[in-house]
């Protein structure tokens, strides 16, 4: 049985969760691909301050040793469970802390690549650009729901 708090969670953070999640999902798959088969087939310009294959094959492009497309991917596949329908309702109280955190951590990470792009490698991949605005419009989804179901709660204890 869910209990009030995730029951409450408005349709409209479950489909837009879940449809950025699986966004996420599709991009950071076909970064990953593009990394481990050609990264210069990316359909993105290669000149100027728009430039894939220099952001992908950049030294920064791995991060200890594991490509940077696929540490995006498993998040992205993290995010689209914890974002799934069946997720949201969980009884399971310790899912909404790690929705949120993994949020977070996406949102560190999108600073931190776009701080790279943009003062190290002195070019933007317009994919991962595509990925960077996913991952904070999914924050801003969680935090919105968090804050609604705080509120609702903060309302039904005044009562």
């Amino acid at each position: 049985m869910a209990t009030a708090n995730q029951s409450a969670v408005s349709r409209w953070v479950l489909v837009a969760s879940l449809g950025l999640s699986l966004l996420a999902v599709a991009l950071t798959a076909y970064l990953t691909v593009t990394h481990y088969t050609d990264p210069t087939a990316l359909a993105c310009p290669d000149t100027g301050i728009v430039n894939c294959t220099a952001v992908t094959t950049s030294r920064w492009s791995v991060l200890l040793g594991v490509p940077v497309a696929l540490l995006g991917l498993l998040w992205a596949l993290g995010m689209a469970a914890l974002n799934s329908p069946w997720a949201w309702r969980s009884p399971v109280r310790w899912l909404a802390g790690l929705r949120l955190t993994m949020a977070v951590a996406g949102a560190a990470m999108v600073l931190y690549l776009v701080y790279i792009e943009l003062f190290r490698v002195d070019a933007i991949c317009l994919w991962c650009t595509g990925v960077h605005i996913t991952a904070i419009a999914l924050f801003g989804v969680i935090l919105a729901s968090r804050a609604s179901l705080s509120s609702g709660r903060t309302m039904r204890m005044a009562r």
